[in-house]
């Protein structure tokens, strides 16, 4: 992942997506009559699909098996090289309800407490090292991502534009910009630190993973009722995402 991000077609078979998609549609419909108002304002995604109190217990493990799956645990190894990685988060991403609402470049670090400075720090030390995997559900128009964003600081337009800065929006196309659509089964692997944006239309439905280093400053944000019980445990290939005896139940 020299360039912050890698591409796999065909991730997931047919048989292995069926049950997949079937508990995020039971999840994405529970949300949506929770969180109407958001969702016809702004949302483009949900969040904490495996939380004990929005998901069954059947349907948490058909989750914890993919999260925790030997597919996805060759994966993790050849990215966190020095130590076992951890399991941070799920997402839902879909289309946003106002069809003229517009994508936005971003870095997930902005969104921290962390200050620009800090934010800096951060990418030249490669710390605060949160992965996305994102699975497509459906076929669609993808991401656009910044290649080697992960490790510099932004070009000034790249700051600018991601921050709404001298006339500049976040929506506005940047000149390095690459687009990787996605199809059903795929799965993209990238930096949460690298510049990007999600592409909308063709009714998108992406599940994302988010896995970090075992860093007490990223996992104060792990929600202890997402996670496994220890029962669970027992069902789960690579168990030591979830070795975080704080967050066990």
């Amino acid at each position: 992942m020299d360039q912050g991000y890698k591409y796999i077609p065909n991730f997931l078979t047919e048989d292995e997506l069926r049950d997949i998609e079937r508990v995020c549609d039971t999840f994405h419909s529970q949300w949506l009559k929770e969180n109407e108002e958001f969702y016809k304002n702004r949302a483009i995604n949900s969040a904490y699909l495996t939380h004990s109190n929005k998901c069954s217990p059947q349907d948490r493990m058909v989750l914890f098996e993919l999260i925790g799956s030997c597919k996805i645990r060759d994966e993790l190894k050849s990215i966190f090289i020095k130590e076992d990685p951890a399991f941070l988060n799920t997402q839902l991403f879909f289309d946003p309800f106002n069809k003229s609402q517009e994508n936005y470049w971003h870095r997930d670090i902005q969104y921290t407490d962390h200050s620009i400075e800090e934010q800096k720090l951060a990418l030249e030390n490669s710390v605060n090292n949160v992965v996305h995997f994102r699975l497509a559900l459906k076929n669609e128009n993808g991401i656009e991502l910044i290649p080697g964003s992960h490790a510099r600081w932004d070009t000034d337009q790249e700051f600018k534009t991601r921050m709404a800065l001298d006339g500049s929006k976040p929506s506005d196309d940047l000149e390095n910009g690459q687009k990787i659509s996605l199809n059903r089964g795929d799965l993209l692997i990238f930096s949460a630190n690298m510049i990007h944006r999600g592409l909308y239309g063709r009714e998108r439905k992406a599940l994302d993973i988010l896995y970090c280093e075992r860093d007490r400053e990223i996992l104060k944000f792990a929600n202890k009722e997402c996670m496994p019980t220890k029962d669970e445990l027992n069902s789960i290939s690579f168990q030591e995402l979830f070795y975080l005896n704080e967050n066990l139940g």
